[in-house]
């Protein structure tokens, strides 16, 4: 595997907190309290983590029930107990996106795994823990999942499996629906293990969530990676500490998170959520569905003046801040964090030693540092995950064929196809072009040198002049691109298949392509060369040859 490092700077709509982050600018060291370099602080963060060993105990137990229930591996049930033993935890977590979601879902958990190994071989025993976000509400994101066809073009497969609206996807049920649509993936992946996977993971009686886990199951059972469903009851009464706690100091929190976004503002950088000063940290179970919480006060009170609501008018139910922690006190299954209060929860859940995500996770946890401060008085540090385009061997010919590189793909499709079009311009005609250009460039100069020993006023003009003359050359060379474009049906062919392969939907490879159609086509043994491949310190995106 050839590997090459493409900055992120050089990625298109990367956010500058995140390229401030990966360096560690002094404007962004007040919102994460280590660098993104591993290695430099992992040894005495573990200190610094503060875990209950009955909850420890209690967690490990829950752990193990559930991944014994995805036929886990003898890996997983060893680094359970060296969980259950004192060992830390790396953890990384995702949607449970369709066959497993996107490939960057894979960089994350092999991430996760080579966090723990480097920490345990400097003396920090840890473990990787995958958390699966089965509490997440928003079915449109992961019901569907893209594979390339055998002309390298993507095909978007959907599951029409569904429960109410707003409801969490741990509650969406695979019926028969979900049999074509797992064969019709196995078709497009071809006879391979990957295929088989799919086929005793997604089936009729499993969950989104549950189908996920025993794929990951599958997939990372070799490395031990612990999956944890977070919808499960019993974590949710581990985790009513803090439900109550956002409830009682929902004033206090909202006030440091309001505090928060506006020092992130006043750094330049952009909120990842938005918070209002009726923000509850918590969402709650209502008709089947995942409910937003606001805060009301009147009459200008705080604390326990304060009126909380559940869902919109009408219809909207209102409680006195007593009354709702007597529910989270009662069924604290039926409450779920959101997106800033749920890395707390997990951190309380689990002595997590850091987390591996993404450039959006990256920003959520400026915001969420703010109640990680209050509740657990100490900010669990960010590391990036592993980032990667993957390059098959018939897309290195197409880019060698028409002297491209895979940034030249980033322009999107129309460009690209230009680009490659310009490569394909009949004989003599791009040489045409290029002795034009020179020609022109060598009369002006002449013309230039001539005008300034005459006149140097004059020379501003040439060099208008010359300017004008190039762009109506590049002009007509960008139309005569265009024709050949027109011409060539396999030019076409070409562009479409190289955007979609490389930069599908004018993203990352890793964002719109399928990780299980890369473990189908290449076999498990891919996974093994990404492992070997990774390196934590380096942070840049990667181009692999495959």
């Amino acid at each position: 595997m050839k590997a090459q490092c493409l900055p992120f700077t050089q990625v298109p709509h990367t956010s500058p907190l995140f390229v401030d982050y990966l360096a560690y600018s002094p404007s962004v060291q007040p919102f994460y309290p280590h660098s993104s370099n591993f290695n430099e602080w992992a040894k005495p963060e573990v200190s610094a983590i503060q875990y209950d060993p009955a909850r420890r105990e209690r967690v490990s137990a829950i752990l193990e029930r559930q991944n014994k229930s995805w036929g886990a591996s003898a890996q997983t049930f060893a680094n359970l107990n060296r969980l259950r033993q004192g060992a830390a935890a790396v953890v990384t977590g995702q949607q449970v996106g369709l066959f497993g979601g996107p490939m960057f879902t894979i960089y994350k958990a092999l991430t996760a795994v080579k966090l723990a190994e480097e920490a345990t071989a400097a003396g920090v025993d840890s473990v990787p823990v995958f958390w699966l976000a089965t509490s997440d509400h928003d079915l449109a994101e992961v019901n569907h999942v893209s594979l390339p066809g055998p002309d390298g073009l993507l095909r978007t497969l959907t599951t029409s499996s569904r429960s109410v609206p707003g409801a969490p996807v741990s509650n969406v049920l695979l019926g028969d629906e979900i049999v074509p649509i797992v064969e019709e993936a196995a078709s497009l992946l071809g006879d391979s293990e990957a295929s088989q996977w799919l086929r005793e993971s997604y089936r009729p009686g499993e969950t989104l969530g549950t189908a996920f886990a025993r794929l990951f199951a599958r997939l990372f059972g070799p490395w031990g990676v612990i999956l944890l469903d977070a919808s499960d009851a019993e974590l949710h009464r581990v985790a009513a500490p803090i439900y109550r706690t956002a409830i009682e100091r929902a004033e206090e929190l909202n006030a440091a998170l309001l505090n928060r976004g506006q020092a992130l503002e006043k750094a330049g950088y952009s909120q990842q959520v938005k918070v209002t000063a009726s923000s509850v940290l918590l969402f709650a179970m209502r008709d089947g569905a995942r409910t937003a919480i606001h805060r009301r006060v009147s009459g200008g009170g705080s604390g326990t003046a304060a009126e909380f609501v559940i869902g919109g008018e009408p219809g909207a139910e209102k409680l006195s801040s007593v009354e709702l922690l007597d529910r989270i006190a009662s069924a604290p299954e039926n409450f779920s964090p959101n997106v800033l209060l749920r890395p707390v929860v997990q951190d309380y859940l689990l002595p997590t030693l850091a987390y591996t995500g993404g450039a959006a996770e990256a920003a959520y946890f400026a915001q969420a540092g703010a109640v990680y401060e209050k509740i657990l008085g100490r900010v669990t540090p960010i590391v990036p995950r592993f980032s990667a385009t993957l390059v098959e061997p018939k897309v290195q010919r197409w880019l060698q064929k028409y002297d491209i590189t895979v940034p030249d793909t980033f322009q999107g499709t129309e460009a690209l196809g230009q680009k490659l079009a310009s490569h394909s311009l009949p004989p003599g005609l791009q040489e045409a072009f290029e002795r034009a250009n020179k020609s022109v460039e060598e009369s002006f100069s002449g013309l230039k040198e001539a005008l300034t020993k005459l006149d140097p006023t004059l020379v501003e003009a040439c060099q208008t002049g010359a300017s004008k003359v190039h762009y109506q050359l590049d002009r007509l060379h960008e139309r005569a691109m265009a024709a050949e474009l027109r011409r060539s049906e396999v030019v076409r062919r070409h562009a479409e298949a190289l955007s979609q392969a490389l930069y599908p939907e004018n993203a990352l490879q890793e964002r719109g392509v399928a990780g299980i159609y890369f473990v189908a086509k290449h076999g498990t043994e891919l996974l093994q060369s990404l492992h070997d491949t990774l390196r934590t310190e380096c942070h840049d995106h990667q181009i692999l040859e495959l």
